[in-house]
């Protein structure tokens, strides 16, 4: 598993694969050897989403806070190449077209007048379908990394704007700290909030967050689910998204549930519209073996993941 500091970008010297500086190379520190990029793309959680209405223009009012999980990053490796093109390996990304990879790349293109002919590696370590933002990430680490490469020097707001067409959480990813996320997801307020451990769960289906949010409004309590306000710290964590997805797949209530009866777990929810469930740990508790009474217990194929969150850039 890749792991990447805040805001971390890498320079390569040409090709991907030759002479590729250090990983753990924060970004004050690298060095440009040549038109070669690696970037990597973290994860998020929501600690909250609250959907506060359904909107004129279709989307759904929010207020959610959502945090960077710097230790699960998808990683892209970006070099020259005469035309555009874009390497999944064996990821399920869906079309080259529609990703969103190609559509930031597609956008920045029209945003600046500029044509991107690059060769793009995209690497995946985030699952899909997860409620964890990997592909909003990788769209929004793409505008950065072109922004840079190709010395648009456009500014933060400006790549925010581009962010906010490609989709609602987007922007987020350009920042490097934890944020209040309002309006479609697009309007954004920085917060200092303490890291936390944390470990990742989800079962081997995703939840369809378009229909997630078609079903909120009618959605209804499954019995023996707990979906209150969780006091965990200084946090109140909360999930709207729960009822629907819970009522569709109900062993992602059942996971959430049993992770709340485990001792040393301090929260448990649903991240995004799911289908991962993540709790947060009390210091010292082993991880590894959470996950293995999981498995045992409840599905021997959950993919799993344990670290911390980022922590916010505090300010003064």
């Amino acid at each position: 598993m890749y792991g990447c500091s805040r805001r971390q970008v890498l320079f390569l010297p040409g090709r991907a694969g030759k002479n590729r500086t250090n990983a753990g190379t924060p970004r004050s520190q690298n060095q440009q050897y040549g038109a070669g990029m690696t970037v990597f793309a973290p994860a998020k959680l929501n600690f909250s989403l609250q959907i506060l209405g359904k909107r004129e223009d279709g989307f759904h009012e929010l207020k959610t806070l959502m945090v960077p999980v710097a230790g699960l990053c998808d990683r892209l490796e970006i070099n020259p190449s005469e035309s555009f093109e874009l390497e999944t390996g064996n990821a399920e990304v869906g079309p080259v077209e529609t990703n969103l990879v190609t559509r930031a790349l597609r956008l920045f293109e029209q945003s600046t007048g500029r044509r991107c002919s690059y060769r793009i590696k995209l690497e995946k370590h985030i699952p899909s379908g997860a409620g964890l933002g990997g592909g909003s990430s990788d769209a929004a680490a793409v505008l950065r990394a072109l922004n840079e490469v190709e010395k648009a020097g456009l500014g933060n707001a400006e790549l925010e704007e581009m962010a906010a067409l490609l989709g609602s959480d987007v922007p987020f990813f350009l920042r490097d700290s934890p944020c209040w996320c309002r309006g479609r997801g697009e309007v954004l307020e920085e917060t200092s909030l303490a890291s936390q451990e944390v470990v990742l769960l989800k079962p081997a289906f995703s939840v369809n967050t378009v229909d997630a949010y078609r079903r909120w409004a009618e959605s209804t309590d499954l019995a023996g689910v707990f979906y209150g306000p969780q006091q965990v710290d200084d946090l109140q964590m909360i999930n709207d998204l729960e009822r629907p997805a819970f009522a569709r797949f109900p062993f992602l209530a059942e996971l959430k549930m049993w992770l709340l009866d485990r001792r040393g777990v301090k929260g448990a929810m649903m991240s995004g519209s799911g289908a991962t469930v993540f709790a947060i740990l009390e210091k010292g508790v082993r991880a590894t073996e959470l996950v293995g009474d999981a498995r045992k217990e409840l599905d021997p194929k959950l993919w799993w993941w344990a670290g911390s969150t980022s922590a916010s850039i505090r300010k003064d």
